[in-house]
């Protein structure tokens, strides 16, 4: 593994950090601002279409696609040190068209959709023009075991007909939203549980779409994008919409998921980078007790040990993207399990001990880590729960040694 980065991903570091201190950070109030002045916090803020249309003019879009054809072409070990300077602020990855779920909706469709599918979705997709929301968790089952998924998807002649009960649709509440991918059974019957589950594209203006509430985060309602409770009471799609046929759901959810977990703890690298970058510029201009808190060793010890813990955790998702690269996601997924848990834990860590220097401030408002703690603690659940990921890693482990 060279631990060098490539011209081409040194070129694009320095664009996107210059990007981000012009443009992207000076404008995070704004975008609050916006955000909460407008009639509903439905809708979307203007500054962010206007950072989109400089992001998109300087070809920092589309980063995340490793094919050139749609993306820049980037290799995951490339990309890595990218999204990371993406993660430092919530809003520079829709900038810069790298959000989920619209990332792995995007690859979904890439590699599995058909030439249609790709002209009606992936292109406005690609272009910014539209967002996506992904179905799969139910609130009635235990969803970590994606087996017990109990939405149905029935063929009806030249239709497909979808009834569900979903939760943490996450993308359902954005006005742009004008698609979803949703997973459901299309063969209940079937003796192999993990040919059980299809994926269809169903357009969010179809009829018997509803969303029962939308689901808050620690208090944040995550608005403009948000996170849907949806009922789907009888969604009749075209049959063309299926994703690569039938029973291959679980097929499908392994090419996304495993991008997607990678892209969520790059991003997570940058959050304890800024909350580093907190709280030592806390520590250097508060005074308490009659000095900074710097000349305090509990803080110097703290911050020595965000600084090693960030320092593994890079390393550990850097070692993950080289064997996504090298070997393939399946060959790689024991390492991709690792840093899903190492990551957040590291992350929330970090961000906790900034908030501890930051005293009260650092649990409102006036500071970003609240916001950053409530984000990075929901991706202990986000693609897989740690549990989950530390089954499947103890038991690639053992049968090393069987």
């Amino acid at each position: 593994m060279e631990f060098a980065y490539s011209a081409r991903t040194r070129m694009y570091m320095e664009q996107l950090t210059d990007f981000m201190q012009k443009y992207v950070l000076p404008n995070e109030q704004t975008y609050v601002d916006q955000l909460n002045v407008a009639p509903t916090r439905w809708q979307v803020p203007p500054i962010l279409e206007e950072l989109k249309a400089t992001a998109r003019e300087r070809g920092l879009w589309n980063l995340f696609l490793p094919d050139s054809e749609h993306g820049a072409g980037l290799a995951n070990l490339e990309y890595a040190p990218l999204c990371e300077i993406m993660g430092r602020s919530p809003i520079a990855p829709e900038v810069f068209n790298c959000a989920a779920p619209d990332t792995g909706n995007m690859e979904v469709l890439v590699r599995y959709g058909t030439a249609e599918q790709k002209k009606q979705w992936l292109v406005p997709l690609l272009e910014g023009k539209i967002r996506s929301a992904f179905a799969m968790t139910e609130p009635k089952v235990a969803s970590s075991d994606a087996t017990n998924i109990q939405s149905s998807i029935v063929r009806d002649g030249d239709h497909y007909v979808i009834n569900g009960h979903k939760w943490w649709t996450s993308g359902i509440g954005d006005p742009r939203c004008r698609i979803l991918i949703f997973m459901g059974q299309t063969d209940s019957r079937n003796p192999d549980a993990y040919k059980r589950q299809s994926m269809i594209l169903v357009p969010r203006e179809t009829p018997g779409i509803k969303i029962v509430r939308m689901l808050t985060v620690f208090g944040y309602d995550d608005a403009p994008h948000g996170h849907g409770e949806v009922l789907f009471e009888n969604v009749r799609v075209p049959a063309a919409n299926m994703l690569l046929g039938e029973g291959r759901g679980f097929e499908i959810a392994q090419g996304r998921l495993g991008p997607g977990r990678i892209h969520h703890c790059m991003r997570q690298i940058g959050v304890a980078e800024r909350a580093l970058g907190l709280m030592c510029q806390r520590a250097h201009e508060r005074v308490a007790f009659g000095k900074r808190l710097s000349e305090n060793d509990i803080t110097l010890e703290r911050i020595a040990q965000s600084r090693i813990e960030i320092d593994q955790a890079r390393l550990l998702v850097l070692h993950a993207a080289w064997l996504m690269d090298t070997v393939g996601n399946k060959a790689a997924r024991q390492a991709i399990a690792e840093i899903k848990v190492a990551v957040p834990n590291t992350t929330l860590r970090v961000i906790d001990r900034a908030m501890q220097l930051h005293g009260g401030g650092g649990v409102s408002q006036a500071f970003p880590l609240a916001f950053m703690w409530a984000h990075s603690r929901t991706l202990r659940f986000a693609d897989g729960p740690d549990e989950v990921h530390r089954r499947q890693i103890g038991r690639l482990e053992l049968r090393k040694h069987m």
